[in-house]
């Protein structure tokens, strides 16, 4: 048996349980939450957790199980063979399963592709009343802005954040496909947007109004001539105490496999962590780009103060 603490929820996900099932005989038993619950479930029960797997969908959520000590190390070849350095944390807490990046996304009839490179020119004056984006208290920003301060420092990224503020066109609302059709409705000219999202409105079981409003914008994968695009993780690991910590890193293994990264990144539109999968058309789309190599366990590490920059630059 496995039990895992799943913070993921998509459909998809069970077509890899009954997988591992069939491939091993070993049971698995999910639970799913968001990780803020799931992590107070794990708090109560302490010792006596039957939690064998925490997956949580942020570099940001796996520090925080990191920091509330919920993991210890899991040894395998198999995993640091499969997973990039940058994409799994450097004392084997957590282990990256897909990946997604954090793009620049523009409006085809008022913007030109050459206009902005780098997410640092979001805070250039002429994008003022143009730049669309989430919450600052949303995950994926906390760690967009995490990777900022690991770049430039706390000074240089406040400076930048600020920036940032003073283009917003609106007060920060919605999700990140809302950032998108708020671009096709002329709110915006820019947008800063997971790549999976902006995937899932291009696909052929979106809605006409989604497919058309992400056939409006084009995609900038930022910072390609410096330190290469912001890319975040979905990503598990080996609960402390579990039970069954054999089964648990055969499970861990099992989700980097060929068919397992077909369901998990395919499925959802993100990119796998193992190299030679091949990429789902739409994300075959936007193009190759080279990825920031910064590890994710330090833009994770780097959310609180990431959250505390933003709260003090206005961004809300």
């Amino acid at each position: 048996m496995v039990n895992v603490y799943s913070a993921r929820h998509y459909d998809t996900d069970d077509q890899l349980y009954t997988m591992f099932e069939e491939q091993t005989g070993i049971e698995v038993k999910v639970i799913e939450g968001d990780s803020a619950a799931l992590l107070e479930r794990l708090r109560r029960e302490g010792e006596q957790s039957p939690a064998d797997i925490f997956i949580a969908v942020d570099a940001g959520r796996l520090h925080h199980a990191e920091s509330e000590g919920i993991f210890a190390p899991a040894s395998s070849e198999v995993l640091t063979q499969r997973i990039p350095e940058n994409l799994r944390h450097p004392e084997g807490l957590w282990f990256g399963l897909t990946k997604r990046a954090r793009v620049i996304v523009y409006a085809k009839d008022r913007v030109k592709a050459d206009e902005l490179t780098r997410y640092e020119d979001l805070a250039d004056p002429k994008w003022k009343g143009r730049v669309l984006i989430r919450s600052s208290s949303n995950v994926y920003n906390m760690s967009l802005m995490g990777s900022i301060l690991a770049a430039h420092g706390e000074a240089e990224a406040e400076t930048w954040c600020r920036g940032l503020v003073a283009n917003m066109a609106r007060p920060p609302q919605g999700g990140d496909r809302d950032q998108i059709r708020a671009i096709a409705a002329g709110e915006g000219d820019v947008a800063v947007v997971n790549t999976y999202y902006l995937a899932q409105m291009l696909a052929p079981e979106a809605s006409p109004e989604d497919q058309a409003a992400a056939a409006a914008v084009g995609v900038i994968f930022p910072n390609q001539a410096d330190r290469g695009t912001h890319v975040n993780i979905s990503g598990a690991g080996l609960v402390k105490g579990a039970p069954n910590p054999q089964n648990a890193v055969r499970f861990l293994e099992f989700l980097t496999s060929p068919e397992a990264q077909q369901i998990l990144a395919g499925d959802n539109k993100e990119y796998p962590v193992t190299i030679g999968y091949e990429w789902v058309a739409e994300l075959q789309g936007f193009g190759e780009f080279k990825e920031d190599s910064l590890n994710t366990s330090v833009f994770g590490a780097n959310n609180q103060d990431a959250l505390i920059t933003m709260d003090r630059c206005g961004w809300r």
